[in-house]
């Protein structure tokens, strides 16, 4: 469903992603996972069509998302780590007018935004001001958002940061349930996350993917914490060893994380 190959990302001579490589399977929950200025976001990025690579190849369903990102944007829900919310639009407005924007026909629009709503648990603010809601239900709008148009993929960035621990639980258990025949990609560096949720890990250090396996193999004999100190340890020495200068994503010149 997804392949990543040789992806890597520079700005002038900074190199902010780094020859990544990974695969995520149908029906998958794939936990992207790495400390903050890691490459996630910027991947991301990447892999949605929102940002292109320098150089390497990522597909989605078959498609280039370099060539054929139109393609690609039809199959892929993403919910950015700062959802793209109008504050002066309530809920329906605003997930009508993404419906529209995603291409549906004015016949599927309705439907398809009472089932998200429905799917969201946004019912009871369906009529509200996006500004009048708390972040928790703002980040369920983000979901809906993303999955107005029923995609294939989803590519979720970061999607609880900032929450309370209520709203975070909320916000997994959805996610828990968005997979089956959809591909999920979670970006974020909150182990419990992952541990809870997926099914695959990557885990990306300094731009750089150091680990991909199934988090079944990750913690056979070992939790996700240690397995994660382990490998960013271990490339760290690796780094050092070979001299290697750190990957400096975000020098304070607009560059994603």
């Amino acid at each position: 469903m997804i392949e990543v190959r040789e992806l890597t990302k520079r700005y002038g001579d900074r190199l902010a992603v780094d020859s990544v490589a990974f695969t995520a399977e149908k029906g998958q929950i794939l936990g992207f996972l790495g400390p903050n200025g890691a490459g996630k976001s910027t991947t991301m990025r990447m892999l949605t069509g929102f940002l292109p690579p320098s150089s390497g190849q990522a597909r989605v369903a078959g498609f280039d998302v370099t060539t054929q990102s139109d393609e690609v944007r039809r199959r892929i829900g993403y919910l950015p780590e700062n959802p793209p919310l109008y504050p002066e639009m309530t809920v329906r407005s605003y997930l009508t007018f993404v419906a529209r924007l995603k291409g549906l026909r004015r016949g599927q629009v309705r439907g398809a935004c009472d089932d998200v709503i429905a799917r969201m648990g946004l019912t009871t603010v369906a009529h509200r001001l996006l500004s009048h809601l708390s972040k928790g239900f703002r980040q369920r709008v983000g979901l809906a958002q993303a999955l107005v148009h029923d995609p294939e993929v989803l590519v979720l960035d970061e999607p609880t940061i900032g929450l309370d621990p209520r709203q975070i639980i909320e916000i997994r258990s959805l996610i828990r349930g968005l997979s089956g025949n959809r591909t999920v990609i979670l970006s974020t560096h909150i182990l419990p996350e992952v541990s809870q949720i997926c099914d695959k890990v990557v885990i990306i250090n300094e731009g750089r993917v150091i680990c991909e396996d199934s988090r079944e193999n990750l913690t056979r004999d070992a939790s996700l914490e240690e397995v994660f100190l382990r490998h960013i340890t271990a490339d760290a020495a690796a780094r050092e060893s070979a001299g290697d200068a750190p990957h400096d994503e975000n020098p304070g010149s607009g560059v994603p994380t």
